[in-house]
């Protein structure tokens, strides 16, 4: 049959059809766009603007100049042009409506912020059920830092086979920074960058020691070598005060060595009975080098005006000074006795406690957990009280028993 004959159902019919063809393309993006949008930025874009992009993308020249133009609505062809052309809006804006509201439910936004907050997979904590520290494990070959020179074989292995240990509720990125910091300082590494993934298996790149003696002074500081009876167990960074003929002169220990000896060995690791690895034994880590006792040489860091009295003198001796008695080790002590732990948190989105205060939420009453300190946009509130605010983003350190603290974390995030 002539198309140019066909009835006005016919014309419909095959600008339906044409329609549903060619907005398949332009429905799509329109679904791509509304749900990126909604998703990254929460912002929701146009119905003007989504239905002239899915017209032009379907090819009518002009967009929606096509339903005024009269060479379209007045040609042959101008009920099947106009009714896929309306086809096409109805589905772009059909996907685009679907495609914002999936992007608004999505569980959670993607942000740089979430991706360093994410913890641990479930099931490596799972398999923590009972402990309060997780393994960490250096996979893979340790790395050469660019521009510094490369890792001895030695150190490399030495890294390689490390395990160490930490609170198992912290977050990978604090995990990061502290592996991070435990490898320069037992290790003596000229810098280190470490990436965790969700099972707990860490790859390191790093730089060597520094074999510069200046790179371990701190600035503003002198380095004196002195001749003197050293204790057993003095280590890098260690206070000392030195005493002379002439003076008495407080320092930091750059190092420290004992003639004839090296530094201590390690134990060996703990095991099974029955000669395997015992899973309850917690490794032994790598130690910084320390005095074994006896005459030696030390190293310190002083002040100019303290250098001078170090330099004249041909020997001295050494008494270390105590970094005073850490009470909130003694307190966490204590609490870990009655069977309570401590616990990071961050508060979620449409959460119980978003957009409430702590005593409207209860805390302590419905959960059993208390909260000892809530970091804001305002910085960190130790003791908050009943009536401090709460919003989605805030941390809280919550002290409770490790169940209380399940059921909590899982209410709150």
């Amino acid at each position: 049959m002539d198309r140019g004959m066909a009835s006005f159902p016919v014309e419909v019919l095959y600008g339906i059809y044409l329609g549903l063809l060619t907005g398949i393309i332009p429905g799509l993006v329109a679904w791509a766009l509304g749900f990126t949008f909604k998703y990254v930025t929460n912002v929701t874009i146009p119905g003007f603007g989504v239905v002239v992009l899915a017209v032009a993308l379907a090819g009518v020249n002009g967009g929606l100049m096509a339903l005024a133009d009269p060479t379209i609505t007045q040609g042959a062809n101008a009920v099947t042009v106009t009714t896929a052309v309306l086809v096409v809006l109805m589905i772009a804006l059909y996907a685009h409506s679907r495609g914002d509201t999936m992007g608004a439910q999505f569980p959670k936004r993607l942000s740089l912020r979430q991706l360093r907050e994410r913890t641990l997979s479930t099931d490596v904590m799972g398999s923590l059920a009972g402990r309060d520290e997780v393994r960490i494990r250096v996979v893979g070959e340790v790395a050469d830092m660019e521009g510094y020179p490369p890792l001895s074989d030695e150190l490399r292995a030495e890294i390689r086979d490390s395990e160490w240990t930490f609170p198992r509720d912290l977050r990978i990125s604090e995990l990061e920074e502290r592996l991070a910091d435990r490898l320069k300082t037992e290790f003596d590494l000229g810098d280190v960058a470490v990436t965790v993934d969700e099972g707990g298996r860490a790859a390191v790149v790093a730089a060597p020691p520094f074999s510069g003696l200046s790179k371990r002074v701190p600035s503003g500081k002198r380095a004196v070598s002195v001749d003197a009876l050293l204790p057993t167990g003095l280590a890098r960074n260690d206070e000392v005060t030195v005493i002379t003929a002439d003076a008495q002169v407080r320092g930091t220990v750059v190092s420290a060595k004992t003639d004839g000896a090296d530094a201590k060995p390690e134990p060996e690791p703990k095991s099974a009975p029955d000669g395997g690895e015992d899973d309850d034994a917690l490794p032994q880590p790598v130690r910084a080098p320390t005095t074994s006792g006896g005459d030696g040489r030390l190293t310190v860091a002083v002040t100019r005006t303290d250098a001078g009295p170090l330099v004249r003198a041909d020997r001295a001796r050494v008494v270390v000074e105590s970094r005073g008695v850490r009470r909130e080790y003694e307190l966490v002590s204590l609490l870990r006795r009655a069977g309570r732990r401590f616990r990071r948190l961050t508060v979620g989105p449409d959460g119980p406690l978003d957009g409430t205060t702590i005593g409207v939420a209860s805390v302590r009453e419905q959960y059993g957990v208390a909260v000892m300190a809530v970091r804001g946009t305002g910085g960190w509130r130790l003791a908050p009280r009943g009536d401090t605010d709460l919003s989605a983003g805030d941390e809280l350190f919550v002290v409770g028993t490790p169940d209380r603290l399940d059921e909590f974390a899982g209410a709150v995030s």
